[in-house]
């Protein structure tokens, strides 16, 4: 690599310390990146440089570029339901689905005590606090079918069970199109336990 200039090299470098990306992802980004219009070289850069105001949600912990994130601020949706997810990507992938309109609540982790993550680490008593205020009625969890999830959702129900709030749980099983004898004992076993009449 020694054939670069000593820039390029450096961008390389920083390039390839980003998850996921290899030395030669790295290398193919940034000869992408040198051979970009300046318009658009100025517009990466730029949004680069905009992430540093990205600011967290105050009321559900919500990635945003203000105090407040587009969708506590939103008018039109339903606050008297509120979806907690593990992480904004969580959160993006509901909002893919156009299923749904109400809250979130970000927890930003789950319960994972092998790991040294307890109820105090993740944004459980930001939960509490919003449902002791009153006009909620409906709690959706829709943390993570794996063990460290359903330990986080069995958790905030029973911190939420003398609460005169419906907690409900996102349904999983064999997803459409799926062929069962492809699919893993654990989501198959929740599958059944979550069978409804047809």
């Amino acid at each position: 690599m020694s054939h670069y200039p000593p820039s390029l090299i450096a961008l390389i470098n920083e390039l390839a310390k980003l998850p996921g990306i290899g030395r030669k992802t790295a290398e193919r980004l940034s000869m992408h990146i040198l051979r970009m219009r300046q318009d658009n070289l100025n517009r990466l850069i730029s949004s680069l440089q905009g992430i540093k105001n990205v600011d967290i949600c105050g009321l559900c912990f919500a990635l945003c570029d203000s105090g407040k994130c587009s969708f506590c601020n939103s008018g039109s949706r339903d606050t008297t339901v509120i979806c907690v997810v593990e992480k904004d990507s969580d959160m993006a992938a509901i909002e893919k689905s156009g299923a749904y309109q109400g809250m979130y609540h970000i927890l930003q982790g789950c319960l994972s005590p092998i790991d040294g993550i307890g109820p105090d680490d993740i944004r459980i008593a930001e939960l509490l606090s919003r449902v002791k205020k009153g006009g909620i009625g409906e709690i959706i969890l829709a943390t993570n079918t794996n063990v460290e999830g359903e330990a986080t959702a069995s958790y905030i129900k029973s911190r939420l069970k003398d609460f005169p709030v419906r907690i409900t749980r996102i349904a999983s099983g064999v997803p459409m199109g799926g062929d069962i004898r492809y699919v893993d004992q654990v989501t198959l076993k929740r599958a059944l336990e979550s069978r409804h009449g047809i």
